[in-house]
Parts: structure tokens; C-alpha cells; sequence
């Protein structure tokens, strides 16, 4: 955990947002493999880890946005859990280590609540985004859990938004720290993706890089000679020279944060001809998008300045025709760069995606489009220094989006079908970065990564 203080600033920056009534956080609880008492590893609900600090089942917070009382409900542990687990702390002393003076017995929260709701006082909580959440929720409220989505609160919803997008310098340094060993595990996989080699062979190499932490993976990785497939997680291919791997792995810190790192480079360490000519592009896109990072932009154009990079460099080739923008604007790039530029990270991959995607990624003016492609983009708004984001450009032949374009001849007059088909066994390109944005631009978070050709190639002949 952090300092006390640091959870005591949260929760009073939080009661300072102009909320009146009783804001609930309820935790995470153990969810089992395949029975009870054999469980998943355990991952907190990041909005109450944020303000309450603590990563174990069982647990809701509880803040008086009037008088800024906070309350940590739980329950003390007793001699059959201390057979099983050793000896454990009491709720108090779990309380005093993130600055609460006030803690009660889990089984009073639904009484708290139901007072409050008597007093006609609002009850304000998150969209739960676990059934086991929705249950006790419709508990906790005396409500059909089928009803407990209805009753979340924008309000308090917009109001964490606002807190948790803007980084402190322990988080950055959180992060920071799970980018130095994704470092290494991203080293690993070039150096061990050799021909002959099963795809579930290297993520096994860079997991155990990981769990030497004892940490545990911020996503399911991606690791795979199919690139086109964007969330392809399968590991079962046998590597062959030439391929061209695709490796989105990332982990979670001590504390909870997130890395999300993508590299992609060739079987047997050197890129052909037009694996080259590609990646070059792609690795233009996504320099010019982080250069193009700033307090006052809208994500959004950047996505779409890393688009227009892509048909300006790929028409070069034969790929596109007609003006830049144009293909831009229509939406026919996206047969090549389906999928969005980026999102924010913190405490989860997609950072505070389950309080609501539109809720997080958009607003300020920005509004989610229409378009193919454009509308995966999950985050469109303007930019504010704190905020930590991914930067993740990416040129696919995916041949079931190409030959169902072509076959109703959608964007005709911008796309050149007959050369992609030249390529519909190339597979695909991601290159991705963790960013921070500053005062004044931006910063590639972590030790760097090779992500030259110059630099990939140099690092797999090691």
C-alpha cells in the first residue's frame, strides 16, 4: 500500500467534489475456479482499492460526502480463519493502515444504508460490473439486483473519473515499476521466438519472468503469428522462420498498476522487404501521435492524424488513392487500422472502463462516432497533464474484412483491393507505449523498448 495519507487525500479530494449523501464502495470478493474454496487469483475492485487501499475480499468503504466520515466495513477474523490463514490483522488495524478511525462489522452495512435511505438521504454508487457485485448490491439496497445498474450514479461516477484520470507521482512510479520487468519479458520473448518454437513455449518464458515477482498478467496476453487476429489468444502455433509475432503482454504491479506494451518482430530476427517497409510505417504513426500529445487535444484528432500518417505512407506503396484526409474521414482506412489508438491505463489495462466506457473516454465535446473502426476508438476527449494513456497504431490485413468490403465495394474509389490481396497472408503490425501526458507534451513511461527495426533486429541476435 501507499502511505496512509495518500488514501486519507483521495477520499477527502473525493468528498470535496460537490457530492451530498453516503458514497458505497463495495469489494471484490473471492470468485471460485471450480469450487468455493478454490478460487481465481484474487483482484480488487480498483475504485475501492483507489480510495481505501486494501486487496482482500470481503470489504466496503463508505464516505459521508457531508460531514467526510469514512467507514471501513469488514468483518474481524476468527479462530477457524486463523487455522486455515495464520494470524491475521483485525478490521481496526486494517482501518488504521489507510487512515480510517472508523470501522464496523461487515453484517451493519444494509442497516447504514437503509437509515440513510429513510432519512431521504442519496445513496451514490458505481455501475457494478460483477455478478457477484449485483447480488450483494441488490442486498445491500433491498433492490432486485436486475434493478441495481439503474440506480448508479453519474454523478459520482464522473466525479471518480475525474480524480483517478489524473496520475500522483506513486502511481506513475507504479507503473514505471511494471514496465521495467514487461522489459524484460518483452526482451525475453524476442530472444526465445526462434523457429520450431511453440507460441505458448515463450509467453511460459515471460510469465515466469513475471510471477518471479509474484505478480500476475494485466491482461491475457496476445502473443501469436496471426497479428491480424487483434485479441487472439491463442498460443498454439509452431513458429516458422519469416513469421512476423505480434506480442501485446503486459503485468500488474505490487500495487495494483498496469503496463500494456505491444512489439512485433520477425521469426529468425530480420524483417523482409515488405515486413520493413510496413513497420516502418506503423512505427511512423505511432511517433508522430505521441509527439502530437498535449493538454488541450482531443485524442481523438490524434487518432485520426496517425490514420492519415498511414494512407499517406501506404498510398506510396499502392495501398490507397485519392486525398489523405478524404480516406481519412470516410472511414476506409480503418480495413487497415480497425481498431482504436488508444485508451487510458492505471489501476486497470483499460483504465476505469467498467464505471462506463463513453462515461470516461468521452465528453468535453468529443462524442463516440459511427464510424467503423473510429468507433473502437476508446478514448476521444481532450487531453489533461496527469493522464497516462496507450499509444497503440497498428496495420492489418485481416482477409475476411477485405474480401467483404470489396465484395460490396465499400470505399472503391480510396482502396486499391487487388493490392491488399497481395497481402492477405501478411498478417499484422501493433507497436504500443504507455504515455504520460505533461505540462507541456508528453513522456514514453519505462525504460525504453526496441522498437526499430534497427534496434529489434539488434536485440534478437544477442
Amino acid at each position: 500500500m501507499f502511505a496512509p495519507a495518500i488514501y486519507a487525500q483521495r477520499r477527502a479530494r473525493l468528498q470535496a467534489s460537490g457530492l451530498s449523501g453516503l458514497l458505497l464502495f463495495v469489494g471484490n470478493v473471492d470468485s471460485p475456479m471450480n469450487y468455493r474454496d478454490n478460487t481465481l487469483p484474487f483482484v480488487q475492485d480498483s475504485s475501492f482499492r483507489y480510495f481505501f487501499g486494501l486487496n482482500e475480499p470481503g470489504l466496503a468503504g463508505l464516505i459521508d460526502a457531508d460531514s467526510g466520515k469514512a467507514t471501513l466495513f469488514g468483518n474481524d477474523p476468527d479462530v477457524a480463519d486463523i487455522v486455515w490463514t495464520g494470524p491475521l490483522p483485525s478490521l481496526a488495524e486494517r482501518a488504521a493502515k489507510v487512515a480510517l478511525d472508523s470501522s464496523r462489522a461487515y453484517g451493519e452495512l444494509a442497516q447504514a444504508l437503509a437509515e440513510a435511505r429513510a432519512a431521504g438521504r442519496a445513496v451514490h454508487y458505481l455501475a457494478p460490473y460483477r455478478g457477484e457485485t449485483l447480488i450483494e448490491m441488490g442486498r445491500l439496497l433491498d433492490v432486485h439486483p436486475a434493478k441495481v445498474k439503474d440506480g448508479f450514479s453519474p454523478a459520482l461516477t464522473r466525479a471518480v473519473v475525474a480524480l483517478r484520470e489524473i496520475k500522483g507521482a506513486e502511481e506513475i512510479a507504479e507503473m514505471e515499476a511494471a514496465l521495467g520487468v514487461t522489459h524484460a519479458m518483452h526482451i525475453a520473448a524476442m530472444q526465445n521466438a526462434k523457429p520450431g518454437v511453440i507460441e505458448y513455449q515463450v509467453v511460459g518464458i515471460m510469465e515466469g519472468i513475471m510471477r518471479r515477482h509474484d505478480w500476475q498478467l494485466a491482461y491475457p496476453s496476445i502473443f501469436s503469428r496471426r497479428g491480424e487476429v487483434l485479441h487472439n489468444h491463442h498460443h498454439d502455433n509452431v513458429l516458422q522462420q519469416g513469421d512476423l509475432i505480434l506480442n501485446d503482454t503486459g503485468c500488474s504491479s505490487g500495487q495494483g498498476y498496469a503496463s500494456d506494451i505491444t512489439r512485433t518482430f520477425p521469426v529468425g530476427g530480420k524483417f523482409s522487404t515488405r515486413q520493413r517497409e510496413l513497420y516502418d510505417i506503423a512505427l511512423d504513426m505511432q511517433l508522430s501521435a505521441i509527439d502530437a500529445i498535449k493538454p488541450g487535444v482531443k485524442y481523438q484528432d490524434i487518432h485520426k492524424l496517425a490514420a492519415q500518417v498511414m494512407v499517406e505512407r501506404m498510398a506510396e506503396l499502392g495501398f490507397f488513392k485519392g486525398d489523405a484526409h478524404a480516406v481519412v474521414e470516410s472511414g476506409a482506412y480503418a480495413i487497415a487500422f480497425p481498431h482504436g489508438l488508444g485508451h487510458q491505463i492505471g489501476m486497470d489495462v483499460h483504465d476505469m472502463e467498467a464505471l462506463g466506457e463513453d462515461l470516461v473516454g468521452y465528453g468535453d465535446g468529443a462524442e463516440r462516432s459511427g464510424l467503423f473502426g473510429l468507433g473502437y476508438l476508446r478514448l476521444g476527449k481532450t487531453l489533461k497533464a496527469g493522464m497516462a494513456l496507450t499509444v497503440e497504431p497498428g496495420i492489418y490485413f485481416i482477409p475476411a474484412l477485405i474480401n467483404a468490403w470489396e465484395k460490396e465495394g465499400r470505399h472503391s474509389q480510396y482502396i486499391n483491393y487487388a493490392k491488399f490481396r497481395e497481402y492477405a497472408d501478411f498478417g499484422g503490425i501493433r507497436i504500443e507505449d504507455n504515455v504520460l501526458v505533461t505540462e507541456t507534451g508528453s513522456r514514453v513511461l519505462g525504460e525504453p523498448i526496441p522498437k526499430t527495426v534497427e534496434e529489434v533486429e539488434a536485440v534478437m541476435a544477442v
